[in-house]
């Protein structure tokens, strides 16, 4: 026996399944035997005392779960900190345990009592007590984290769990002497899995896999060399052989019917001090302001999932209801999270909901200079869709050429600090990046359901409609249509080939014709098939009036790019009568601004196509500047492209028959965005009977 090593235990008395709080109690309430569960207790009780010094604390009626020691509280030395249960169930084992501890000569620490930990089920000190390491995610608040560093003087290792069937740390997760540490990964999120390998050599980890771990090999108990857990593999024990350990296992099947096994039934008390260990923790905190209408838009639903999603911890501060329906809602909400690294992730999206630091708490945006033309500092805060304001000199000033995925780069000049979006390999040296995520603030729209419903776009709800709404979705854009041209507005289209091979070229030429496109952007592929329809009646070599492919056809593209290389343009084509009509014939002569991105498939290619993929970009990027609203018409690559060109506030309609691809463009998350899923030459078609129907109330302006 190790006289230095003692375990508190609770013996089984009053043992049952009364209530669920874990997966494992689902369908087993009062299906475990006393009698077996007594037996298998005593054994465990008999293995460690041949090992130990167990002493008991007293069972209490009406507290089944008071048999799992290990949640009594976390010790270190001669101080504990009492556990807060999470579930009223288990809330009155814990005056029992302060009693225990303080006859016992202990100091104990209480956290505050809306603040749920649960001992050393989810805090297991490194064997060789060089940190503690500290699991949340279900039973614990990572809030907790920081209380522990303090008062145990001790460096704390977060680590969140993110499979509800090991609700505890110790139940997918076992240090063991001489610093190996048994645990099953995927009970764990990336970062944590991470931060694991970061702390423990390869050699000394020992991952199990499923079979070992729903049996609770991990809920074991370590004594030296000696591992004390319910059941293993042969393959786990000649891995731990191998380490050196000697594997016993004791039948702990009733308990596991309650969620717990070796290490939930008994609490280590002897844990040694080092004196040369202390505090640090690296969980940081901030508190943010959301407001909008958070209820009826789900906007705070959507926060609070953002940041456990992403591995912190919240607690709502304050939450302003607004007194009315059309009124706003504000919540001050604060966000922990196990690093600055996951904190900044949080916040980063956060800021896209439109968080903001509280007025006391801003800070001027984080700025590092450019010291390598067309590459960012390491950290460069990543620009959204969403007008986005930066804190300089103590002033927010709004960014400039807003778009998605760039930097923001900052530049004095004489009237000012000028924030702008620039891609990457537009970054010069001189210019500073914002890096980080402080100081940085979205704009967003906070209507009402109410006044998001009066809208006249009102189906742009950033969702992806079905075949039964597509007359719906035809006769809003058709309206829209109508009005951004009246007004003198600007529309842009993005279209594939799909667009002439389903027969919809000839009324997106017509769209052009009739004033309702000013720029058109697509690849290669679009200019040759409507150009090869024009001249020869086919797309793809299919004859488009009969639908049935011609001999010879699958050479027509070819030609039609042989011809268009002869004259040099698609204008001269069309100025030389080679072209007659069609979608690029109308861009040519209706002098419709288009530009034909190139791809490494490229038959040809067409002498308009731009072959350089920059300046392809740029060319789009410029012709999207000041549009109104936006038609994707079934092509992925550019719409995606564009997508990611354009910023909030832009209304664009996504056509595809594939649903991956409008739901690729709603993931953007803007209200004004919507995804119809239907064959494009049947919605180009009704598109343009709507339009024919429609009387424009602003033609009066025009006129």
């Amino acid at each position: 026996m190790n006289s230095r090593i003692s375990f508190l235990m609770c013996a089984p008395d009053h043992y049952d399944v009364d209530y669920v709080i874990n997966p494992w109690m689902e369908g087993n309430i009062h299906k475990s035997s006393r009698d077996r569960a007594v037996e298998q207790w005593e054994q465990l009780h008999h293995i460690l005392k041949e090992h130990a010094i167990v002493d008991l604390v007293a069972p209490q009626k009406g507290l089944p779960d008071m048999v799992f020691t290990a949640n009594a509280g976390l010790l270190l030395g001669k101080t504990v900190v009492l556990s807060r249960f999470l579930h009223k169930e288990r809330q009155g084992e814990e005056p029992y345990f302060k009693q225990w501890f303080e006859e016992n000569g202990y100091t104990v620490h209480e956290l505050p009592k809306d603040l749920p930990f649960e001992g050393a089920g989810d805090a297991l000190l490194d064997r060789e007590g060089r940190w503690l390491w500290a699991g949340y995610g279900f039973r614990t608040e990572l809030d907790s984290h920081p209380y522990l560093a303090k008062w145990l003087d001790i460096e704390v290792l977060s680590l969140r769990l993110i499979d509800e069937r090991f609700y505890h740390l110790d139940t997918c997760f076992c240090p063991l002497k001489d610093g190996y540490l048994l645990y099953y990964p995927p009970a764990f999120d990336s970062y944590s899995n991470r931060l694991i390998e970061m702390r423990v050599p390869q050699e000394k980890r020992i991952p199990i896999a499923e079979a070992d771990a729903v049996n609770f090999a991990c809920n074991a108990v370590n004594v030296d060399h000696i591992v004390v857990m319910n059941k293993a593999t042969d393959a786990l024990k000649a891995r731990l052989a191998d380490a050196g350990f000697q594997v016993i296992e004791t039948q702990l099947t009733e308990f596991l019917k309650a969620g717990g096994a070796a290490k939930c039934l008994t609490l280590r008390v002897t844990e040694p001090v080092r004196e040369e260990v202390h505090a640090n923790v690296s969980v940081e905190s901030r508190v943010l302001r959301i407001e909008g209408h958070l209820l009826d838009s789900g906007l705070i639903n959507r926060a609070l999932d953002l940041i456990t999603d992403n591995g912190g911890s919240f607690q709502v501060l304050n939450f302003h209801l607004g007194e009315q329906r059309q009124s706003t809602s504000q919540a001050e909400v604060k966000v922990s999270a196990p690093s600055h690294e996951v904190m900044e992730s949080i916040v980063s999206h956060l800021i896209d909901l439109g968080a903001v630091d509280l007025p006391q708490d801003e800070r001027d945006a984080k700025l590092e200079p450019v010291t390598q033309s067309g590459v960012a500092p390491d950290d460069f805060y990543v620009s959204t869709i969403y007008p986005t304001e930066v804190r300089l000199g103590g002033s927010w000033v709004k960014v400039q050429n807003q778009r998605m995925d760039g930097a923001i780069a900052i530049t004095q000049t004489p009237t000012g600090m000028v924030a702008k979006c620039k891609l990457l390999r537009d970054l010069e040296v001189g210019e500073q990046v914002v890096v980080d995520v402080q100081g940085i603030r979205t704009v967003r729209k906070t209507e009402s359901r109410e006044q998001r419903n009066a809208q006249e776009f009102s189906f742009m709800s950033a969702g992806v409609s079905s075949e039964r709404r597509v007359e719906l979705v035809v006769e809003q854009v058709a309206w829209e249509l109508r009005k951004i041209r009246d007004a003198g507005g600007k529309v842009v289209v993005t279209a594939g080939p799909v667009v002439i091979h389903t027969g919809g070229g000839e009324h997106l030429a017509q769209l052009i014709r009739e004033g309702y496109v000013q720029a058109l952007l697509g690849g290669n592929a679009i200019a040759v098939h409507d150009i090869e329809q024009a001249m020869m009646g086919t797309s793809l070599g299919v004859d488009m009036k009969r639908g049935v492919a011609v001999r010879g056809g699958h050479r027509h593209h070819l030609k039609v790019i042989n011809t268009m290389r002869r004259h040099g343009s698609i204008a001269k084509a069309v100025e030389a009568g080679v072209i007659k009509s069609g979608v690029m014939y109308e861009c040519v002569r209706n002098g419709v601004p288009f530009c034909l991105a190139g791809s490494i498939r490229d038959d040809g290619p067409m002498p308009d196509t731009e072959m350089d993929l920059i300046k392809a970009q740029t060319e789009y990027a410029r012709l999207l500047k000041g549009a109104d609203m936006i038609l994707m018409l079934s092509s992925m690559l550019h719409s995606i492209g564009v997508g990611n060109m354009t910023p909030a506030g832009v209304k664009m309609v996504c056509v595809d028959i594939n649903p991956a691809v409008v739901t690729k463009l709603s993931d953007r998350g803007s209200i004004e965005s919507v995804g119809v899923v239907t064959d494009v030459g049947l919605f180009l078609s009704l598109l343009m009977q709507q339009l024919q129907k429609l009387t424009s109330p602003y033609i009066s302006k025009v006129v």
